[in-house]
């Protein structure tokens, strides 16, 4: 028994040491999760590329869909077209006009609230009505209100002198949807601005008043350079969504007076669901894809030199 008892320990010493088992970074969280990420990217995936091919080829319809490769003339078609490029041109504007105003604004709002001390969630409750309105009846409501013969705001400038239609002149149909968009979405910019406001340290803020800086100095030296990562985040967000503009321009002008808020979007749609032109269509969509994407990044890489993100 000891000549038994004293081998057992050598012969386990003389075992090699079990490697550690490595935890599986596959946990059961993400087995759970599998079929609906693979469902998703399935779902994201092969439409994508089934656009990709529908931009080198031409789409038949008539007895059945069928795909005649045509190699690059619908981007051929993209890149030259002029009323193309004339819609990009609007697009631009239009994005130029409703972020600035949108910026502005809802900076302005966000700090009249936040200074307010009473009653501040009713008025944050009453701005924020317009952005849970759906966008096609932020469309209809403008174009009631606008209308020439019994619209609000036609009335007021009929009474000021101005008789012409507001949707009818290229010009104020323009500024009108500009402005139906301002009405909708300043709420998020003052929402998101307001959050920020509310995570700036006020012990600086005290402190720079004490060293005698006014409210004026203290806001654009301290305050705002805290916030500017929000801001910028805010700007993408309505930059990305700006480029999509469709509902309210599609209900109040449908591109119109003569291609006056025809925008990109809405040459899309003409396009594809009008005229059916479903390869042209996937060519200007992917066009539209690029554009958002490098909007993004230009963000990212704003965010990132200012040192917000990794």
């Amino acid at each position: 028994m000891s000549v038994t008892a004293e081998r057992t320990p050598a012969r386990q010493a003389s075992r090699p040491p079990r490697p550690p088992r490595r935890k599986s970074r596959f946990t059961f969280t993400g087995k759970l999760m599998t079929p609906g990420v693979v469902l998703l990217a399935l779902l994201s995936i092969l439409p994508f590329i089934a656009l990709i091919v529908m931009s080198f080829s031409r789409v038949r319809l008539l007895g059945g869909v069928r795909l005649e490769w045509v190699g690059v003339d619908n981007w051929t078609r993209v890149l030259t077209d002029p009323d193309m490029w004339s819609s990009w041109f609007r697009t631009a504007v239009f994005l130029v006009l409703t972020l600035g105003i949108e910026m502005v604004l809802g900076i302005g709002i966000a700090i009249a609230l936040h200074r307010v001390v009473k009653g501040r969630g009713l008025l944050l409750s009453l701005v924020l009505l317009p952005m849970f309105v759906a966008p096609v009846i932020v469309g209809l409501l403008g174009r009631y209100l606008t209308d020439s013969t019994f619209g609000l705001y036609s009335s007021i400038l009929h009474s000021l002198g101005w008789d012409a239609d507001i949707l009818g002149s290229p010009t104020s149909a323009f500024a009108a949807v500009v402005l139906m968009d301002v009405w909708e979405w300043t709420p998020l910019i003052a929402l998101i601005t307001l959050a920020g406001l509310s995570g700036v340290n006020p012990s600086i803020l005290e402190a720079a008043s004490l060293d005698g800086a006014g409210y004026w100095k203290s806001l654009r030296h301290i305050v705002l350079p805290s916030i500017s990562g929000i801001l910028l985040v805010a700007l993408l967000i309505r930059a990305m969504d700006a480029v999509r503009y469709f509902d309210i321009i599609f209900v109040t002008t449908n591109g119109g007076p003569a291609d006056a808020t025809k925008t990109i979007p809405i040459r899309l749609f003409e396009t594809a669901f009008r005229f059916f032109d479903l390869g042209y269509a996937a060519a200007i969509g992917l066009m539209m894809l690029a554009v958002t994407i490098a909007i993004s990044q230009a963000f990212v890489r704003i965010l990132t030199a200012k040192g917000l993100t990794r």
